[in-house]
């Protein structure tokens, strides 16, 4: 049974065909035939650049909502990647190699046929993988191996993807390395995730677990997507698939490449989108739009005269009708740019022009930590990262210059029920100050059942303490 999809993009080569062979009396084509040679034609090219991640490692589940984040369970992971840089640069999804001890990337053979070798023959090759750097936000990573060089997919114009178009997927679905799979663009810029900065691509291109990091490829084989995730109820494909757009891709591969991590336009505003009951509550005189709910008393909004309560009309002659298009448009922007604002207060009108500062996106403390095992306090089954140079620029904004990182928790451990969490920051034990893992970790085993506890925490920029007695 021939897709719909396929119908509708035949449907115009089909009666053009009829209709020629009918008018000159010569003998009617094959454009099935002729399509099907383009297709795989265009995925032989792009199959090449499409590899298969296996991971083994940690990984982190929360258990009570995502304030309980930081339980750790060890695991192996299949996913795919793309070859976006001749020397080896791949990249895949953040949480395909999250909590990661260690990466291969396996490039397979496909001949010039299209066809992937028979069981039992495949030629495949195996390399060590490096994690150069990682952008959660975007669920975004990139990978080096040393390969020599190889073949790449060239970034497309995600922009210009409209609904109708037609893509295809190519990824390691269930470890079946090297499938594809077609489909149309159902949509463009959708939301998922409130709090993520991430409008995504969804198609009817079957994904499904595996095919993480894998190509979303337009009928030209560039890359303009993604494959992330699926919208199921089955934990199948049903249909419903996400890709990461490939302009977002490109932005973030390049800080990573360059920096090993990333950084995001802002002026330190918060912006919220209006609704009617808080137009009402507060007198806004506006039923819709944005407002400035909050700003960073460091920032260039502060800097520039911004209130709360401000409503932002415009950002750089553009109409701002949401939060997430004020905060789009500051996204890629360049440090010490300027962002020139309209913004409403009260009956007056004023422009504001406010200075762009690049401000680096804490990393994750599970990412940061290295071999879990050198990271354990196995006596309160926490595993804790050390404040050097290296976490304290990648975790801006931390009180104290030293101390300990909860990176993660065992399940049923003392830590998990004294209440840390992943990502606070141990400071002092008992009064005495915490600043190398063996020091905290041989001061716990000195502890006898039933002594107290006390640490001197940090959490959301708080300083707090957590008290137990020692099991």
């Amino acid at each position: 049974m021939i897709p719909r999809s396929l119908i509708l993009v035949l449907a115009p080569a089909l009666a053009s065909c009829v209709f020629t062979g009918s008018a000159q009396g010569g003998e009617v084509g094959n454009p099935l035939a002729e399509m099907g040679a383009s297709i795989r034609q265009l995925t032989n090219r792009a199959s090449k650049a499409v590899v298969e991640v296996s991971v083994t490692g940690f990984t982190s589940s929360g258990e009570g909502g995502e304030r309980d984040t930081g339980r750790i369970s060890r695991e192996r992971s299949m996913g795919s990647g793309v070859i976006v840089d001749s020397s080896g640069l791949i990249i895949t999804n953040e949480h395909v190699v999250r909590g990661a001890t260690t990466v291969k990337v396996v490039l397979g053979s496909v001949t010039e046929a299209g066809k992937t070798d028979p069981p039992g023959q495949d030629q495949t090759t195996t390399f060590d993988a490096r994690i150069v750097g990682v952008d959660r936000d975007f669920d975004l990573a990139l990978l080096s191996i040393d390969a020599g060089k190889l073949p790449t997919l060239e970034f497309g114009n995600s922009e210009s993807l409209a609904q109708g178009d037609l893509v295809f997927a190519i990824g390691s679905p269930l470890q079946l390395r090297n499938s594809l799979s077609m489909g149309v663009v159902s949509g463009t810029a959708r939301v998922i995730d409130d709090d993520s900065p991430v409008l995504y691509i969804q198609t009817d291109a079957s994904i499904n677990p595996g095919d993480s990091g894998g190509a979303l490829i337009d009928t030209n084989g560039r890359l303009v997507g993604l494959n992330t995730s699926i919208m199921s109820q089955s934990g199948g494909s049903e249909g419903i698939s996400f890709a990461i757009p490939a302009d977002a891709v490109h932005h973030v591969y390049e800080q990573l490449r360059l920096h090993g991590r990333v950084s995001r336009g802002s002026i330190g505003v918060f912006a919220q989108d209006v609704t009617p009951p808080l137009a009402d509550g507060l007198s806004l005189g506006r039923q819709q739009g944005v407002m400035v709910a909050d700003l960073d008393s460091d920032g260039s909004g502060t800097a520039a005269g911004l209130q709360r309560r401000d409503l932002i009309l415009s950002l750089d002659d553009q109409p701002i009708k949401s939060a997430r298009q004020f905060n789009d448009a500051l996204l890629w922007r360049e440090d010490g740019e300027r962002a020139a604002l309209i913004i409403q207060r009260g009956e007056e009108r004023l422009s504001i022009t406010a200075v762009i500062r690049k401000l680096a996106v804490p990393a994750e403390p599970l990412a940061l930590m290295g071999p879990p095992e050198r990271s354990l306090v196995s006596r309160l089954g926490l595993f804790c990262l050390e404040i050097d140079q290296e976490v304290a620029d990648a975790m801006p904004r931390l009180r104290k210059q030293y101390g300990l990182i909860v990176a993660a928790r065992l399940p049923e451990s003392q830590a998990a029920a004294a209440g840390l969490r992943q990502g606070d920051v141990i400071h002092s034990l008992n009064r005495v100050p915490m600043a190398t893992l063996d020091a905290f970790r041989s001061r716990i085993d000195e502890f006898r059942k039933g002594d107290a506890v006390a640490l001197q925490i940090e959490r959301e920029g708080r300083l707090r303490y957590v008290a137990f007695d020692i099991e």
